[in-house]
């Protein structure tokens, strides 16, 4: 990896089949080792089931609150401030339980590859 800045677009974010708002802050061949989005879901959406094959993820929620549902562990309420670590392989959801955006950063080691992506 080579020293650079970063600087993602705005109009970049997509909306994906999994029902959340990403916007790729970094994810590139230069930084195999890790990527960020950041992602956004809507007042009481809940993503689509999956886990992600081979990819460590961790979840670094910045605003709004929701209800995760990672593995073995019960459906959890996470807000502002809270991290949700997310081991490879591992089942996982959120649901947007407030009344505006749920936001945060998702950092996966290794960096996301769509081939790794399962629906479950």
């Amino acid at each position: 990896m080579k020293e650079r800045i970063v600087q993602p677009k705005e109009e970049n974010e997509i909306l994906t089949p999994e029902g959340c708002f990403i916007l790729e802050i970094s994810n590139s061949p230069l930084d195999e080792e890790v990527s960020i989005t950041r992602t956004r879901v809507q007042p009481g959406v809940t993503t689509a089931f999956h886990r992600l094959r081979d990819t460590v993820e961790r979840y670094v929620i910045i605003e709004g609150t929701g209800m995760v549902e990672v593995g073995s562990l019960p459906p959890s309420v996470v807000g502002p401030g809270d991290v949700v670590l997310i081991p490879a392989g591992t089942a996982q959801r959120i649901r947007n339980t407030g009344d505006r955006d749920l936001v945060f950063l998702c950092i996966c080691t290794p960096r996301f590859r769509q081939e790794a992506y399962e629906e479950i």
